[in-house]
């Protein structure tokens, strides 16, 4: 009876583990993108006229993934309150920061534990972000709900989702 138990609370432990490699990224991002530059571990694509950047670091077990999406400078705080407020409410795996003078959709999270469905997801978001930021903010269709003043900041509809990603 205890090895049934053992078994059975191992065995999932060990179908849902993960080993994303930059040799699996690769792959992946060559299949969704249009056109494509790659290093050993970074890459720069374009996916429907958006260009999106992905950086491994393999030895601290992190990856990004990355869109530019406007010159931070430019940006008045109205729009800087309602990515704040998406990053909270609609852009859910994605966030939307500032580095270097540049807003960006930006998805991070440890490398060997990403499944190829999460990776591919991750990507769809990150494009969302990028273009839905200054309308609906959201990375996906689904949001959290809330009400009060923020609500007032998402007034479309998501895009619908590109074949590609």
């Amino acid at each position: 009876m205890k090895k049934i138990v053992f078994a059975l609370f191992l065995l999932p432990i060990l179908s849902f583990s993960q080993e994303m490699s930059n040799e699996k990224l690769n792959e992946i991002y060559i299949s969704v993108s249009d056109s494509i530059q790659s290093n050993k571990n970074s890459w720069q694509f374009i996916i429907n006229e958006v260009p999106i950047i992905s950086v491994t670091d393999s030895i601290h077990n992190r990856m990004r993934i990355i869109s530019p999406i406007a010159d931070s400078n430019a940006l008045d705080d109205k729009l800087i309150k309602a990515a704040l407020v998406a990053n909270f409410h609609t852009a859910l795996d994605v966030k939307y920061a500032v580095s270097e003078g540049v807003l960006w959709a930006v998805f991070i999270h440890p490398l060997k534990e990403l499944s190829e469905h999460q990776v591919r997801d991750a990507l769809s978001q990150v494009y969302y972000a990028n273009i839905n930021f200054g309308t609906t903010f959201a990375s996906t269709s689904l949001s959290f709900p809330w009400t009060g003043s923020e609500a007032e900041v998402v007034k479309q509809k998501p895009k619908p989702r590109a074949n590609k990603i």
